[in-house]
């Protein structure tokens, strides 16, 4: 018999049954093995005598073999070993999105049970407030996405203490109303239409009482008594004040008022009036929401949300009763319109911390309102109609305007002239009783050149009340001098 027709166990010189004897899992062995990767596989084990010859199983052409390598991994000299099964990609990525659907549903289990800052996992369950957090802490906002939740409430609890004022004066045909007044047409920007009420000037006869303005008010005390601003009752000869819920307007009487701090406060008769609670302005962060109540353009009880801006803000604004030099005033974006004047602004307590006030006919979203802070200091005064002791402001009654090119020709004086125009002297003024005259041109006081009015004015109220100074005129083209007392804005405004 040829070497190639025997069996692979009697060419190493073996039976097969003496293999079996000696390795029962022959058969096992062979069926899982059934091939190799070429001549330099494993060395099968000696199971008895060398065969007396080799069968070679070499190509005819000769041919190099090297181990074999996977990619990324070791070089494998183990040739007949099985190779490593892989891993599947899909139990890979299985496996990840099983671990990502585990930890997030623990993350979601405990934010919504509150694991880790519920008392029964030993955690606090009190919140700190991030307004009083140290600036290095992060802030969350997660749970203030939108506006406050509690406006309704702020309203439904506030605006049966919130009145609409109407007030009602005599005057002449043709005549102009409160609407009219340069506090409104310059502040407010406000033309006279749409005042809801306000008196247009056409018809009536002297002597009548016609609508003269519109405002806003609050009840602070349940007996009666209302704050609003000075210049919504200014003028007025009848003050009425309708509350929510009450079919006729009360007839309200005029305790105290000022006019610097544009401040006044009325009463009405009768008991258990709902009521605000006045809050403290001081303890406001820029930024915090505040709500205003009010009856804008006779629309009643409009409320608006803003935010505060400052509470630091000064602005000045001239009317016919002077010039108003408001101080510390609080900003905010809450709408502000006319007929709002007067009304609170509240904070989300439902407190008072301001009395709108003003807005700027120039932007948008920015209003004023009078804090707390000043209301608190006065309000005795106000209720008892005593006198608001006031800084001493010092002036002359004179209305001044810079010395142009254009109005020195026109004195027939030299037109490079500097100095401050005499448009009007007030009566019974320091500069009425020192003889100023209307169309002087002041060049100067107690011996210094004053080029502009601006300078002048500072100079004067940087003087003492009863100091008497020397201004330098001129008057029909010849310098002279007058002397002038200077006096206290606040004793004049208040003997009008």
């Amino acid at each position: 018999m040829e070497d190639h027709d025997k069996k692979p166990e009697e060419l190493q010189g073996f039976t097969y049954d003496q293999e079996k004897r000696d390795d029962p899992y022959a058969d096992v062995r062979r069926e899982s093995e059934p091939y190799t990767f070429g001549p330099y596989g494993p060395t099968q084990p000696s199971y008895g005598p060398e065969p007396s010859r080799t069968v070679d199983v070499t190509p005819s052409a000769t041919k190099e073999y090297r181990p074999f390598t996977v990619s990324g991994g070791p070089a494998r000299n183990d040739w007949g070993a099985k190779p490593p099964r892989r891993s599947s990609f899909r139990a890979i990525f299985a496996a990840f999105m099983a671990g990502v659907i585990v930890v997030g549903g623990l993350m979601y289990a405990s934010d919504k049970g509150n694991w880790f800052s519920n008392t029964t996992f030993g955690g606090s369950s009190i919140v700190q407030d991030a307004a009083v957090k140290p600036a290095s802490s992060t802030v969350s906002n997660a749970g203030d996405v939108v506006r406050p939740n509690n406006i309704a409430k702020i309203f439904e609890q506030s605006s049966p203490a919130v009145v609409k004022i109407e007030t009602y004066a005599a005057q002449q045909q043709g005549g102009s109303s409160l609407w009219d007044d340069d506090f409104f047409r310059q502040f407010f920007g406000d033309n006279g239409s749409g005042n809801n009420g306000g008196n247009s000037g056409n018809g009536g006869t002297q002597g009548e009482l016609q609508p003269s303005g519109m405002g806003s008010g609050f009840i602070f005390d349940s007996t009666g008594y209302i704050l609003t601003n000075q210049h919504v009752i200014n003028g007025a000869s009848e003050i009425k004040v309708t509350l929510e819920g009450h079919d006729k307007p009360y007839t309200a009487k005029l305790l105290g008022s000022s006019f610097d701090l544009d401040l006044a406060v009325l009463k009405i008769e009768g008991t258990d009036f709902p009521t605000l609670k006045l809050g403290d302005s001081s303890n406001l962060n820029m930024g915090d929401w505040v709500v205003a109540i009010g009856n804008p353009y006779g629309f009643e009880h409009t409320v608006t949300v803003g935010v505060l801006s400052s509470n630091e803000r000064k602005i000045k604004i001239d009317d016919t009763s002077g010039t108003r030099n408001y101080e510390h005033l609080l900003q905010t974006d809450a709408s502000i319109n006319p007929g709002n004047s007067g009304g609170p602004l509240l904070n989300l307590q439902g407190e008072v911390i301001g009395i709108n006030t003003a807005v700027s006919s120039q932007a948008q979203g920015i209003g004023f309102a009078i804090p707390t802070s000043t209301i608190q200091s006065v309000l005795e005064n106000l209720k008892n109609n005593t006198k608001i002791p006031v800084k001493p402001s010092p002036f002359i009654g004179a209305t001044l305007t810079n010395l142009t090119k254009d109005i020195a020709q026109r004195l027939e004086i030299d037109e490079n002239t500097k100095g401050a125009f005499v448009t009007e002297i007030m009566f019974n003024t320091p500069a009425y009783k020192g003889d100023l005259r209307q169309y002087d041109v002041i060049t100067g006081m107690n011996g210094k050149d004053y080029a502009t009015t601006d300078t002048l004015i500072a100079e004067i109220q940087k003087s003492k009340v009863g100091d008497k100074v020397t201004l330098d005129v001129i008057r029909s083209g010849k310098k002279i001098e007058v002397t002038v007392e200077i006096g206290d804005k606040n004793e004049y405004t208040n003997k009008q």
